[in-house]
């Protein structure tokens, strides 16, 4: 009965809500394009984001010149990132840039279009997954990853004087690592399904693309697990040997069993 009552309450004071900010707006046909503005503001900084969306929205349709509907294009990105909507503040991001390639803070937009998808594996399912099951990013499809890694890419490159390049680097460099790491896990899935050939090549395919990260060590354990298991004892043998001189401390060399570290991977 008590989860009952505050349930009720809940949704209550959420009509409340929703009540007073749709009287508030009920009737903008005589709004200055300021009023529109400073309003949607307001509900951005209070955290109503849909609202803020609504008003930037008729602003722009009502005053569609001038420095106001750039800027609540902006906002409109903005606002659908908090609201969690990636895809919805990619495409106002996009329309950005094709409208105001020139505009003084279009390197926000850049930077914007890549927190929207390195932050795309992190809505309701991805937090699930990542917290309760444990499970990492790279396992995940990496699409998203890959995309955020080359809108940051885009940031970087045309505008080096940006406020947000430093961040954008640091992104950059966690999201190569996780995309690699997201092939050392595929490569694991062969090994799983005895396909060693593909595990080799996958790992190879690691070592040549992504050779300073740190999914390189664990590629080189596949390797030498794959040829052990193909019982091509040469090549494993080579292969350990660059693992002992490459990474000497590697968690993955054990005097007891090489063969037989469990990884990340495993749950």
């Amino acid at each position: 009965m008590l989860r009952k009552s505050i349930l009720f309450l809940l949704i209550f004071l959420s009509s409340c809500g929703f009540l007073r900010t749709t009287q508030r707006h009920e009737d903008t046909s005589n709004w200055t394009v300021n009023k529109f503005y400073s309003e949607a503001k307001h509900d951005l900084e209070a955290g109503d984001y849909k609202g803020a969306i609504r008003l930037f929205e008729g602003l722009e349709a009502r005053y569609p010149y001038g420095i106001y509907p750039q800027q609540a294009l902006l906002e409109i990105a903005y606002a659908n990132y908090k609201e969690r909507q990636p895809a919805a503040t990619i495409i106002a991001v996009d329309r950005f840039i094709k409208l105001y390639p020139n505009h003084p803070n279009v390197d926000y937009a850049y930077y914007l279009k890549g927190l929207a998808n390195f932050n795309d594996d992190l809505q309701v399912g991805g937090v699930f997954i990542q917290k309760v099951m444990k499970q990492k990013m790279a396992e995940r499809d990496s699409n998203a990853s890959r995309e955020s890694f080359e809108n940051f890419k885009d940031l970087v490159t045309r505008f080096p004087n940006s406020k947000y390049r430093a961040d954008g680097i640091k992104r950059m460099t966690y999201l190569i690592n996780e995309i690699a790491m997201g092939e050392i896990y595929v490569a694991h899935h062969y090994i799983e399904r005895g396909a060693y050939i593909a595990a080799v090549n996958r790992a190879q395919f690691i070592l040549k693309e992504y050779p300073q990260t740190q999914a390189t060590e664990e590629a080189l354990s596949i390797i030498i697990k794959s040829y052990d298991a193909l019982g091509m004892n040469d090549l494993r043998d080579d292969a350990e040997r660059v693992m002992r001189k490459s990474f000497p401390d590697s968690s993955f060399l054990s005097d007891s069993n090489i063969l037989d570290i469990k990884s990340w991977w495993k749950f």
